[in-house]
């Protein structure tokens, strides 16, 4: 599923920053890195690059613990109605989060995933997140940033997506039905 806005301009390169508390911590710089590496060996009309300041898209660290029986691993948002990456990924640094050494691979899959977010993506359970997180059925609903079916992808639960709302822990790229998303839209 996808949002009402897109973003517009393409082909176009968006270029990712790393400030705040990440910066100059290993994993999340590389994690950053891979997220891009990901994104690019798909050569869809929108690439990305690193910069070390001042990206369309910068992500930043927050701590926060859990709350509800849940922990935000990440958060960002979704595109301008000018045709604009949301700008910023936050990235949760608290320990329960992560863990103490924190895996790398885990780590790109949650950036990979808000980025999908930054560039349009909405979850692919928006409509019963219980499926991917568990507890009582939950509807994200459209809102005024829609929800929009992606021609060629499942209108159901497709349980190896990235962009779930809740994630198993484990390194989750993007699977044949993200691919043939992404290369509708870009």
């Amino acid at each position: 599923y996808r949002t009402t806005n897109l973003v517009k301009a393409l082909p176009r390169t968006i270029t990712v920053s790393v400030s705040g508390t990440l910066t100059g911590i290993a994993v999340w710089s590389n994690a950053t890195d891979a997220l891009i590496s990901r994104y690019n060996a798909l050569a869809l009309q929108v690439k990305f690059t690193r910069v070390a300041s001042g990206g369309n898209v910068d992500i930043i660290g927050f701590d926060q613990g859990p709350s509800g029986g849940y922990i935000t691993l990440g958060s960002s948002g979704f595109p301008t109605s000018t045709g604009d990456p949301y700008n910023q990924i936050k990235m949760n640094t608290n320990v329960q989060a992560y863990g103490t050494s924190p895996n790398q691979g885990y780590i790109t899959s949650v950036l990979q995933h808000e980025m999908g977010h930054c560039i349009g993506f909405r979850h692919t359970d928006y409509f019963n997140r219980a499926l991917s997180c568990g507890g009582a059925k939950s509807n994200e609903r459209a809102g005024t940033i829609g929800a929009i079916l992606i021609p060629g992808t499942p209108s159901g639960f497709d349980a190896e997506s990235f962009m779930l709302a809740c994630s198993a822990g484990t390194d989750r790229t993007f699977n044949p039905n993200d691919i043939i998303a992404l290369n509708y839209l870009y």
